[in-house]
């Protein structure tokens, strides 16, 4: 399966980006050389290969928690552009 060029438009639409036509051309064929080097690996013979969900044994690199005061809430809300009482005030999303 290659990916065509109706098929980059439609990405670029839905990541609202405007494509010229030199664009959507250069975009399709990398697409396709992606899928390509997908392809050869796809080609690589791994039934004798144990699963591997790490590629380095590391377990539970995690820093010790420790208590601390929270932040000011004036120290928490000087670089919030706009606020309404103790709540940062944003955009309606729809």
């Amino acid at each position: 399966m290659h990916i065509t060029k109706d098929q980059v438009e439609h990405i670029a639409w839905l990541a609202r980006i405007k494509l010229t036509e030199e664009e959507k051309e250069n975009y399709t064929k990398l697409f396709n050389d992606i899928l390509d080097y997908f392809r050869k690996i796809d080609e690589v013979d791994t039934s004798n290969i144990d699963y591997t969900f790490h590629g380095v044994d590391i377990k539970n690199v995690f820093r010790d928690d420790t208590i601390r005061p929270s932040l000011p809430k004036e120290d928490i809300f000087k670089n919030v552009p706009k606020r309404k009482d103790n709540f940062v005030k944003a955009p309606r999303m729809v």
